[in-house]
């Protein structure tokens, strides 16, 4: 017998972004394109990279293409080292307004905290301004001008079956002024939006994170999420501690939820 074709897989759209969140409870946008009159109007196309630490830490990759964010999640962030090859792996179409979040999303998918770790323009290569027939056939190169990634880049699709619609990628940082071994990941932690790190973006909001929703509960991420609570509970007033009437404050919840977790 003919060995039996793989199911054909399609490419993440807006309908599997909002299939997955409750907009009731989650602060991030509804998921809508941009509007047709907006996209007419000449302008340079917008990428951010959004570092998100939910059920693991990973770097949230996305590119403006028509009124939406083309998105990769990118497990260990963007490097500047062309002999880095970064897994990157495709999900769902964002809506655009969603490049400008930075916030706590309290539960359900992608629950955690979400920082605007780099934004900027970018723009396809010569011969790749067709991006659509660029994605298809697996590689685009793009030039980036951001706060913190600049110059060419590309990415490749590996292990699509052959089919055009497989969502392993990989981010490679092309050879040129901008390529460099620095670490920027490591080098360059903070938020671009906020210039805070992840407890500032905590202890700005009232979210379920803080008591129970929490999206990792063990190992290295737990460990960092823990921290940053206790960070974030430190950096809040509204959270301190209140007097006794012996005049010695008392233990947060937080700490408290922090330690039992």
């Amino acid at each position: 017998m003919p060995p039996r074709k793989p199911t054909k897989t399609r490419s993440p759209t807006l309908a599997d972004y909002n299939a997955k969140r409750n907009f009731n409870n989650s602060p991030e946008p509804a998921g809508s394109p941009r509007t047709k009159p907006a996209l007419k109007k000449k302008r340079e196309l917008i990428f951010c990279v959004q570092k998100h630490l939910a059920s693991h830490l990973h770097y949230d990759f996305r590119l403006e293409h028509n009124g939406v964010l083309l998105s990769w999640a990118v497990p260990k962030g963007p490097s500047l080292n062309p002999k880095d090859k970064r897994l990157a792996m495709r999900v769902e179409d964002h809506p655009f307004d969603y490049a400008d979040f930075e916030g706590v999303i309290p539960e359900g998918y992608g629950a955690g905290i979400v920082m605007v770790w780099d934004k900027g323009t970018w723009s396809p290569e010569p011969g790749f301004e067709d991006v659509d027939t660029a994605l298809v056939n697996g590689e685009l190169k793009f030039r980036l001008n951001g706060i913190k990634l600049k110059g060419s880049w590309v990415l490749v699709r590996t292990h699509s079956d052959g089919y055009p619609e497989g969502r392993t990628w990989l981010l490679i940082k092309h050879r040129d002024q901008w390529a460099g071994d620095v670490n920027v990941v490591e080098a360059a932690p903070d938020s671009v939006k906020s210039f805070g790190d992840f407890a500032d973006i905590l202890a700005k909001d009232q979210p379920a994170i803080w008591e129970s929703h929490r999206p990792a509960r063990g190992g290295a991420t737990g460990k960092m999420l823990a921290e940053i609570i206790e960070e974030a509970a430190e950096r809040k007033p509204s959270r301190r501690a209140p007097k006794s009437a012996n005049g010695k404050r008392t233990a947060t919840r937080t700490k408290r939820t922090s330690k039992s977790k």
